[in-house]
């Protein structure tokens, strides 16, 4: 048997290719020294005396950092392989926590937070490393539980937070910055370099046949639809605090309450449910049902005003997202090349970064000046026009040569 296929068919007998599990721990790692800092960094700043709009600004450098720096860091990957770029951006995370930790001025926080979100591409990476070391069938179920390591960050993170600040205001930061430390060494370690497997299927194989089609122009259509669909979202996490306090009553305990259960909905949809769907009906009609769940749960979250409708709401928007995300993951790996997958990768997390930057400001003005309900309805409106982009650029069929597309070095 060639190398090639014996490659594919050693794969398609393990449910969890090697070192899947030591990429999931890593991003989960990851996430969670991020879900610590992310909830009390504006208390922190305002010790140093930042306003509200200058908290913002220190939310949105992180993510300018990450717009910037993600796709870089993903073609790097592509060149030199996925576990120094993974490790590099960790020990970044570790020095970002660290500084923030030890500031003494506002400026440096912003610097932290920059160091911080420019080395914010090990998450992109460590998708890119999933694709190369799975088969296409195996893809979508990997990628919805690597998204389900993100659930388990932000679960995590905040309780860890909450409680290493009972020894004082910077004991977060140098908490995330000591596991930040430890996630690098761990992964220098133990994590493999998935891009060894194509290069020795590269080698043994004849030349790969001229790639079909699409590529740039569909990816760049992904990632459209990606930037439209993250800022709907964005602006749910941006103003519902704001929305529970005023047609609620809820305060900063029982909202964290809320996103607690939330992000609990969305690990389990990422890690067990996905996976299956996918198999049943495949990556397009995933992505498109959950588009029109989100649309479904922001329209009746803009009309909510008792308790059964707002739990219906939060389900059909926490359903539809967890299907979503990692769907658009799926779709990016079927469609790039493999010798480009970080760079891929990186792009489409430089997008996420940008709609963040973006989404939670226009939402806030949007809340203030419009309307309670109106972040929610423009939100539903912008995520009506994501699926029909989606469906007009055949997005959600399947792909009948993804294998060619996304495999042909493998």
């Amino acid at each position: 048997m060639p190398i090639e296929q014996q490659i594919v068919s050693d794969r398609q007998r393990q449910p969890f290719p090697p070192g899947y599990w030591t990429l999931w721990t890593t991003v989960a790692l990851d996430l969670v020294g991020f879900g610590i800092i992310v909830p009390i960094l504006g208390r922190y700043a305002e010790r140093f005396g930042a306003n509200g709009f200058q908290v913002g600004l220190l939310f949105a450098s992180f993510s300018l950092a990450q717009l910037i720096c993600a796709p870089l860091l993903g073609r790097l990957s592509d060149r030199i392989g996925r576990k120094p770029v993974i490790v590099i951006s960790l020990i970044g995370t570790a020095v970002g926590s660290f500084v923030t930790g030890a500031a003494g001025a506002l400026w440096v926080l912003f610097l932290g937070r920059v160091i911080d979100g420019a080395s914010g591409g090990s998450l992109s990476v460590a998708q890119a490393a999933v694709t190369d070391i799975s088969t296409p069938d195996q893809r979508p179920r990997l990628i919805g539980m690597m998204g389900a390591a993100f659930g388990v960050g932000f679960v995590l993170g905040p309780a860890i937070g909450g409680l290493s600040a009972l020894g004082g205001p910077h004991v977060p930061f140098y908490v995330a910055g000591v596991l930040a430390s430890a996630n690098a060494v761990a992964a220098l370690i133990r994590l493999p370099e998935t891009r060894r497997d194509e290069a020795i299927s590269r080698e043994h194989s004849p030349a790969p046949a001229p790639a079909p089609a699409p590529r740039a122009v569909v990816l760049r259509q992904i990632a459209l639809i990606g930037f439209i669909s993250t800022i709907a979202f964005t602006a749910f996490e941006a103003t519902f605090s704001l929305f529970g306090h005023r047609r609620f009553g809820l305060t900063e305990g029982s909202a964290a309450v809320v996103f607690l259960g939330v992000g609990l909905l969305l690990v389990a949809m990422q890690g067990g449910v996905y996976g299956r769907l996918v198999e049943r009906i495949g990556v397009g009609a995933v992505f498109r049902n959950g588009l029109v769940l989100v649309v479904a749960g922001l329209a009746v979250l803009a009309a909510a005003t008792t308790w059964p409708v707002l739990i219906l709401a939060l389900v059909l928007l926490s359903i539809g997202q967890g299907s979503v995300s990692p769907a658009l993951t799926t779709i990016v790996a079927e469609r790039a090349p493999a010798q480009q997958r970080g760079q891929a990768m990186g792009f489409q997390q430089a997008v996420y970064a940008a709609a963040r930057v973006v989404g939670p400001p226009v939402a806030g003005v949007m809340f203030d000046r419009v309307g309670v309900p109106s972040p929610y309805l423009a939100a539903a409106s912008l995520t009506v026009i994501a699926l029909v982009l989606a469906i007009g650029w055949k997005l959600t069929r399947p792909l009948a040569s993804a294998g060619v597309l996304a495999d042909q070095t493998v």
